[in-house]
């Protein structure tokens, strides 16, 4: 048996899940509502203030989709209690990042400022002038949006300059030295 697929997912309170045909599963908390289509393959059962799921023999596919399944109903269901966020840094001289309505505004070196649009069930927070925080309830839309943004100036190896993530380590490498 998977060992994550195994584990039932607790539903705290005030979290209510619906598990339509099809394996459309909907989640209300107190942050939103999420819904998603899992894999139709899987069986989800709710017992109690439990989710279980259960796969129907033990091909390679299913076993994958297991835990998947699983883990998808999870963050479904901490996104709607707690939320998700990532935090990134903007390091390096003159880069900074200014934030006005649902507009990211980013000088990051190059000729033109990068300006970027909060996506719909996403939002992003600024803290001083070089972190950004994205927020969200869907892990999957935090995750992206956070990498998009990381993507338009990544971190560099010499100086390190650029968008990292706040826990992210860059490894450093050592510049040029002149010849003897």
């Amino acid at each position: 048996m998977s060992r994550i697929g195994r584990l039932p997912v607790a539903v705290p309170a005030g979290v209510t899940v619906e598990i339509a045909e099809n394996n459309k599963v909907t989640v209300k908390g107190p942050k939103g509502t999420l819904e998603k289509e899992l894999p139709a393959e899987m069986e989800i059962k709710q017992e109690g203030d439990q989710i279980i799921v259960t796969r129907p023999n033990d091909l390679k596919k299913m076993k994958s989709l297991h835990g998947l399944t699983r883990t998808l109903v999870n963050n479904m269901v901490v996104g709607v209690t707690d939320g998700y966020q990532k935090v990134l840094e903007v390091n390096g001289v003159g880069y900074r990042a200014a934030k006005s309505g649902n507009k990211l505004t980013l000088s990051l070196g190059y000729s033109h400022p990068v300006e970027m649009t909060d996506p719909e069930g996403v939002e992003t927070v600024m803290e001083g002038q070089n972190k950004i925080i994205v927020k969200g309830i869907d892990k999957e839309k935090v995750g992206q949006y956070a990498a998009e943004i990381r993507d338009k100036r990544r971190p560099e190896p010499y100086k390190g300059k650029g968008i990292k993530y706040a826990d992210e380590v860059i490894r450093r490498k050592v510049g040029k030295t002149g010849k003897k």
